[in-house]
């Protein structure tokens, strides 16, 4: 699984608060049999202590399928990582990259880019406990840090603690001043820092986060030398362009490619198992709205899921009726 993992690797999803939920990650591995897929990060804290593991349900079909844990404390990271090991995940991602209050005040995420040799006991601890990946997802620094001083001594020590594979998000963190979606948009992108990074470790498995909005930018970062690339935002908003393509122009796969209607029509049997247990449908449509992004009759698309999903017994015919919406395919 390893090696499957370094190539799927090439391209991934950005684990995304409220949106990588396991709906979203079900439609994402229909558009992309080989693109890596996150979670949401789950705390350490809610698995071990407050023993939330339905945070960790998927579907088998998710495959191949990362966790992102957030924590600080190494002991714990590693029975989090063990716990999520035995529920099937193929690799265990530690947070050192998100700026909220919520997440600094439990002293992880991006704060842990000033604390080094601990996230490095981290990944030691972590690493110890599991079998499959330990990786790192970070920033290139936080705050008053000088990015070109500090994220080589970083990577230097989660390298010596056995981590082999790390993404890197372009930009610096400000914990005070900036709110998380501020932090997503403000501090300026330094592509050229991990490209320089790749040359200085060579060994490392490197992925660059941030920015990233097209399957055409991916590929050009990766023939500049990085060995993947993870899209955040617009493979959510928009995931027809950057996934349905993705298994032909990053993988070389010989797939057909799929178009949105056919991945509307995949979803219905996942639809239906999930209402036939108690589900609601716009827990799952609310990831849908942005499948035909760009394309004639989005906005009706978006409009009629969003009018009628949310009603008392909504099925698989509101989906279909937003289908009815769109304009009829042009025939030559």
């Amino acid at each position: 699984m390893t090696d499957l993992l370094t190539t799927s690797a090439r391209l991934s999803v950005a684990p995304m608060m409220e949106w990588t939920d396991r709906h979203c990650r079900y439609m994402h591995r229909l558009m992309s049999r080989d693109t890596l897929l996150y979670t949401e990060m789950v705390t350490s804290p809610a698995l071990v202590r407050g023993g939330a593991l339905h945070l960790l349900n998927f579907s088998p079909e998710e495959h191949p399928v990362a966790v992102q844990l957030g924590g600080s404390d190494p002991m714990e990271l590693a029975q989090a990582a063990k716990i999520c090991e035995d529920h099937g995940y193929d690799e265990v991602n530690l947070n050192c990259g998100c700026p909220s209050d919520r997440v600094q005040s439990g002293a992880f995420g991006a704060v842990l880019m000033k604390s080094p040799e601990l996230v490095a006991d981290c990944v030691t601890a972590m690493r110890e406990a599991v079998d499959v990946p330990v990786t790192v997802k970070c920033r290139i620094g936080v705050d008053d840090q000088v990015p070109g001083d500090i994220l080589p001594d970083f990577l230097e020590k989660i390298r010596a603690a056995g981590c082999t594979r790390v993404t890197i998000h372009a930009r610096m963190a400000w914990l005070q001043g900036l709110s998380p979606k501020e932090n997503r948009d403000i501090p300026p992108l330094d592509y050229d820092l991990v490209l320089e990074m790749k040359q200085a470790f060579p060994d490392l498995h490197i992925s660059l986060n941030g920015g990233v909005q097209d399957i055409d930018t991916a590929i050009e970062l990766l023939e500049r030398g990085l060995d993947g690339v993870m899209i955040g935002r617009s493979a959510y908003h928009n995931p027809s362009d950057i996934l349905l393509e993705a298994d032909q122009r990053i993988y070389g796969g010989e797939y057909p490619v799929k178009t949105p209607d056919q991945i509307v029509h995949d979803m219905l049997p996942y639809i239906d198992r999930h209402l036939t247990h108690g589900g609601k449908l716009n827990q799952i449509t609310r990831h849908m709205l942005g499948l035909f992004a760009g394309r004639p009759g989005a906005r009706l698309w978006r409009r009629y899921l969003s009018e009628n999903a949310h009603k008392d017994g909504a099925g698989t015919d509101v989906v279909i009726a937003a289908l009815d919406q769109l304009p009829a395919p042009e025939t030559v």
